[in-house]
């Protein structure tokens, strides 16, 4: 958007002048150059026109006059003793020039936000990711200001160049700190390593597995709180869960072995509730010692004999409390199991049902599979019985024809097709089962069709051998025949 305007006007004695205005963005003021008719030739207004408005420096002549005005939305650029001819020219750079005042200071605003957080960048020893969550926040903001065109492209591009740069500080400072991260790790890894070897050694010695147990239990938490790369952690873990199941194998066998999720889950709140049971019998022990206890203060002999009974009921009750405490636990864990329980049964119906599904699917696969291998065998057989029909054909052709037992050429076709079609219908039957059903019509329809046909062929046969209305020339002799054949 141009800053500048040059155009042709008049003074407040009608006399022709050369008029320039500049936007002074940064102060919200106009700039108001008036150059006399006799100082403004044409070669001095043709620079002011194609090389001072583009921003390029122009020599002025002696002789005009400056004058500096506030840019206001309701006063005009020009004072009332100057008229131009386009008076919509000067209108349109007064609303374009506030806009451009407006941007320049949305610009000033971004430009001094972000000098604020380069500050703070540049004071950082390590990487902050509050800091980079604020630049990104800012880089935000200023690009919905582009996406709106409220900046303008120059103010746009030093904004973005500026935040890069502190986008790049951020990156080589979280850089640095991966690097120190990556190594911070590698030692809990290499500690990990060590305390989990000696674990592995003490348990394939045949130690006590219980303290062992608890140990890794130990290691556990501390491998939960490390500080560890995703690829260490991987490591880590899969040592140490390869530990805790070849603890578990040799305190309790492998009793997982062959058995469902819901088995384990099944034995796990067996042996819950039965340690309830336990807990609870042992508690209204307790409480029955308890109210022993109580009664016997009060027939005490002696003070000493008082205060021993004392002590034991603070012992009972707080041994009442503890188990009491555990019982809860043991209640909450039951709680959870139950949950468990249903989830799992959920899992395996669903497992059940798409197992259910790929066998059914895999039966009908294999039925299809195997009435496939039928229906081309018939194929195959009907294909031989086609072969001896049509030997069988051959062979009939050179016996006489006055043979009544034997069939007629027409006869002996219309039998073996008949037969090789029923073969065919029997298969297409078969293969339809699986297919659709309407296939069986249309075979019908075909076999009705071929067995017309051979209805029409005997008919004419019979004709010829009994020719009742043709003449003794059209007859042929036994030697004529004889000859023909």
């Amino acid at each position: 958007m141009k800053t500048k305007l040059v155009l042709w006007g008049a003074n407040a004695q009608e006399e022709r002048v050369l008029i320039a205005l500049e936007l002074l963005a940064e102060v919200n003021k106009v700039k108001l150059y008036t150059f006399p008719e006799n100082i403004a030739t044409e070669e001095f207004s043709q620079q002011l026109m194609n090389e001072w408005r583009d921003g390029k420096t122009v020599e002025f002549p002696e002789g005009y006059t400056i004058e500096e005005r506030e840019l206001s939305v309701t006063d005009g650029l020009l004072p009332e003793s100057l008229k131009v001819e386009r008076g919509d020219v000067i209108q349109r750079a007064q609303t374009e020039w506030h806009f451009v005042v407006l941007s320049s200071k949305l610009n000033e605003a971004y430009q001094s936000e972000l000098n604020d957080l380069q500050d703070r960048i540049e004071q950082l020893e390590k990487y902050d990711s509050s800091m980079w969550e604020s630049l990104k926040t800012f880089w935000n903001k200023v690009q919905t200001q582009v996406r709106e065109k409220n900046l303008f492209r120059d103010h746009a591009n030093t904004l973005r160049d500026n935040t890069n740069a502190l986008f790049t500080k951020l990156k080589d400072l979280r850089s640095k700190m991966d690097q120190e991260f990556e190594v911070r790790s590698k030692e809990n890894l290499d500690k990990f390593m060590e305390i989990l070897g000696d674990v592995e050694r003490r348990v394939s010695e045949g130690l006590r597995l219980q303290p062992i147990f608890d140990e890794l239990k130990g290691i556990q938490r501390n491998f939960r709180d490390s500080k560890l790369t995703r690829d260490h952690r991987s490591k880590v873990w899969e040592r140490l869960d390869a530990a805790f199941k070849e603890v578990k194998e040799k305190r309790f066998g492998n009793r997982d072995e062959g058995s469902s999720p819901m088995d384990r889950l099944k034995r796990r709140y067996d042996g819950l509730l039965a340690a309830i049971e336990k807990m609870e019998n042992s508690i209204k022990r307790d409480e029955n010692d308890l109210e022993f206890q109580n009664r016997k203060i009060a027939s005490t002999d002696g003070q000493l004999e008082a205060q021993i009974r004392k002590a034991k009921i603070k012992m009972i009750e707080e041994r009442i409390r503890s188990k009491k405490e555990k019982l809860g636990e043991m209640q909450s864990t039951k709680t959870e199991l139950e949950g468990r329980v249903e989830k799992q049964k959920v899992k395996d119906a669903d497992r059940a049902k798409r197992e259910e599904l790929e066998k059914a699917k895999k039966e009908a696969e294999e039925k299809i599979k195997q009435q496939v291998m039928e229906s081309a065998a018939k194929r195959e057989e009907a294909a031989d019985k086609l072969e001896k029909a049509a030997e069988a054909i051959k062979g009939t052709s050179t016996k006489k024809e006055e043979e009544p037992k034997e069939e007629s050429l027409l006869s002996a076709i219309g039998t073996t097709v008949g037969e090789a079609l029923e073969d065919v219908v029997d298969t297409v039957k078969a293969v339809a089962e699986v297919v659709e059903d309407k296939i069986e019509d249309a075979i019908d329809d075909l076999k009705d069709k071929v067995l017309g046909e051979e209805d029409e062929d005997d008919e004419k046969e019979q004709k010829e051998d009994t020719p009742k209305n043709e003449s003794a020339e059209d007859v042929p002799s036994d030697k004529e025949e004889q000859k023909e054949d």
